[in-house]
């Protein structure tokens, strides 16, 4: 048994329309009956994901918000990778009227048409962040933070090695 775990994203990859459909399901069942582990990947926050998805148990772990809060379905224990977000930059990107704003635990999520306007507002602020464009969103999340470093801690936590896993997902983010 080459792979031990398996990795996917959830928009588009696992989910269709917001959901997971019956056949995905059963196969994610198939894959932990065999002994193998399962984790989701996405740019969601915890509060968006878990009403969504009825499935989230046939998961291990769940690495959220771009990799910055990885999730135990089975315990609800939360482990946050990052400090929460700059409240003076959610001020100045409400300032500057960036609507819809969503806050997360440590991820600031808005619109892909306000990239500018949030690029210049951290650089005025002289902050450390990066920005990432997924499809029409636009995230900003501390620079150490992405996918490839939730997916790292994760993998602590289960007792596995990255060279163990085999991921999919759309190649977005």
């Amino acid at each position: 048994m080459r792979y031990l775990a398996l990795v996917a994203d959830y928009d588009s990859t696992l989910a269709s329309g917001d959901e997971i459909s019956e056949d995905s399901a059963r196969a994610l069942r198939r894959l932990r009956v065999s002994g193998r582990r399962a984790i989701l990947m996405t740019g969601r926050g915890l509060d968006d994901l878990l009403p969504a998805c009825p499935h989230v148990k046939l998961f291990d772990s769940i690495v959220a918000e771009n990799g910055a809060i990885v999730y135990s379905p089975h315990n609800h224990e939360a482990a946050r990778l990052a400090n929460p977000p700059s409240k003076q930059l959610v001020q100045a990107l409400r300032t500057r009227g960036v609507k819809p704003l969503k806050i997360g635990e440590v991820v600031i999520a808005t619109q892909a048409k306000y990239r500018s306007v949030v690029q210049d507002a951290i650089w005025e602020l002289g902050l450390e962040a990066q920005v990432i464009v997924n499809r029409d969103v636009v995230m900003v999340l501390p620079p150490s933070v992405n996918k490839g470093t939730g997916l790292e801690y994760a993998l602590r936590r289960l007792g596995l090695s990255r060279h163990e896993v085999a991921g999919i997902g759309d190649a977005e983010n």
